[in-house]
């Protein structure tokens, strides 16, 4: 790979042309599909599916746990002219009714146990539902073949639907010009390459774990998905198939570290990277002493823009906390409220990674993607994405929290994350969790959920100790697991429902 990206975008399905016929391209539990055979069967798909559906930009569901279907389908529907909306497969019906009804889908391929689930009037009139073994067996005595396509590459590829932990899910409409690049900024960032394997343990229905298979492949090398039960099940992995990249959220990295890896599991890994929550100093510290030649990449992303910034694995011992600098092919702007460039304010996303809006949700689409701040070098428009950050003198940005997350207590603006932070540098909690709870009084009454082995009156001294009278919390409640949400995520507002 060149060491400048290549801002050209192209369709998605071309990156079933970065690989070496004979070389592996995706690693399923019975079979290992190289890239001759990666490009067979997404030709194939792809003619059966623009053959069952020939309405172009038409949407095809998928609901499924990892394998051929889930992890061929974003390239042969591309190809097909089609729009995939994958499901997480830890949903449940209700929230699958929504998003089929929601995003229009001609048609819905699941396997069996998922299709049983579903009851009458939860998939829309129209939709065609097809059985996964059976839409897979179809496949392989299927004699047509799509060509690489010529698709404009501001047409929808896919859309993205969030966890849904508040409100209504939206769709996020992804072109394929924010995927490949997606995936070429990110392969070159962490420099990837044809003899890279990457273990995918994220969710393929969120941005992250998508771009698990998307940017491995634009470097040509191999992807070993994984549906994991516990976090051995990944360390065996990642000794089986000599794993060379692991990506996860904090909660995961949590749990990985907390667990003995023997050397034919370490031996092999390159890179680590993080997002959907920061690392803590102590986090940081684990991953190193397990991983001493990995290196480790700190990141952030929103689904609206995909991914905004990275910190350089340089850094990370003098910045653990930080969340680096713009990716390639993103323009990262700190702004007050006015709308001018701070050295403290929210971040705001410009340039071609920003994702088309909220599928039919315009309301939505304009609270969040508004016209660039006028010192933006791209223009068009960008995404606000209601995170507060800070930008210190070597131009490193800083999460000091969001927006409809800040705790209003007694007249002033708290960060859970200094009140989360602070907690777990005690060493009595291995995570926590702060947010506010209505109060007459106070305005917000600070909560505290923390999991950990130390009591809580030594944790209340810590913290007397450590932070102000104002950010101390009203109340302490020990869980023995943090709840997660679909997507592996802490669910903050699951915790915060229970409190109130």
């Amino acid at each position: 790979m060149s060491t400048t990206p290549d801002p050209m975008p192209r369709p998605l399905d071309h990156l079933t042309e970065c690989g070496a016929d004979s070389d592996p391209a995706l690693v399923l539990r019975k079979e290992v599909l190289s890239w001759k055979d990666l490009r067979s069967r997404v030709s194939r798909m792809a003619t059966w599916l623009a053959d069952a559906v020939p309405e172009n930009g038409a949407r095809v569901a998928t609901w499924d746990s990892k394998g051929e279907l889930t992890c061929l389908m974003p390239l042969a529907a591309a190809r097909a002219g089609l729009v995939h909306v994958p499901i997480n497969p830890l949903l449940k019906r209700a929230q699958v009714k929504h998003i089929l009804g929601d995003s229009g889908a001609t048609m819905l391929i699941a396997n069996k146990a998922r299709l049983a689930s579903l009851e009458d009037g939860d998939v829309p009139t129209g939709c065609i539902v097809h059985h996964e073994k059976d839409f897979l067996g179809e496949l392989v005595e299927f004699d047509g073949g799509l060509a690489p396509s010529s698709h404009n590459t501001n047409d929808l590829a896919a859309i993205l639907y969030t966890s849904g932990s508040t409100g209504r899910p939206k769709g996020v409409m992804l072109s394929h010009a924010n995927l490949w690049l997606g995936a070429v900024s990110v392969a070159h960032y962490l420099g990837l390459a044809r003899d890279d394997v990457t273990l995918a343990v994220l969710p393929l229905s969120f941005d992250y774990g998508q771009n698990q298979l998307l940017s491995t492949w634009y470097a040509g090398g191999s992807v070993a998905p994984l549906d994991y039960l516990t976090p051995r099940d990944v360390i065996k992995a990642c000794a089986k198939h000599q794993i060379t990249t692991l990506a996860a959220v904090p909660p995961l990295w949590v749990q990985l570290t907390e667990q003995e890896w023997p050397e034919e599991a370490v031996n092999s890994m390159r890179r680590m990277t993080n997002s959907g929550g920061a690392l803590t100093t102590d986090l940081v510290g684990d991953l190193r002493r397990i991983f001493p030649e990995a290196r480790l990449f700190p990141m952030y992303g929103l689904t609206e823009a995909f991914r905004s910034t990275y910190l350089d694995p340089d850094l990370v011992d003098e910045h653990p906390t930080s969340m680096g600098c713009a990716i390639p092919f993103a323009e990262i702007l700190v702004v007050d409220a006015e709308g001018n460039v701070a050295p403290e304010g929210e971040l705001v996303h410009c340039g071609p990674l920003v994702a088309q809006g909220y599928w039919q949700d315009p309301d939505r689409t304009a609270q969040r993607f508004k016209p660039a701040p006028a010192a933006s070098e791209y223009g068009g428009m960008a995404v606000y994405s209601g995170d507060n950050v800070r930008r210190d003198d070597n131009g490193l940005l800083y999460f000091i929290g969001r927006d409809d997350a800040m705790i209003k207590s007694a007249g002033n603006r708290i960060s859970p994350q200094e009140i989360e932070d602070a907690a777990r540098a005690t060493g009595l909690a291995e995570e926590a969790v702060a947010f506010g709870i209505a109060d007459e009084r106070l305005g917000h009454a600070i909560h505290l959920v923390v999991r950990g082995q130390g009591d809580e009156q030594s944790l209340r001294a810590a913290l007397k100790r450590d932070l102000p009278n104002f950010m101390q919390p009203a109340v302490v409640r020990r869980v023995d697991a943090m709840p997660l949400n679909p997507n592996g995520k802490i669910d903050r507002s699951r915790l915060k429902r229970e409190a109130e």
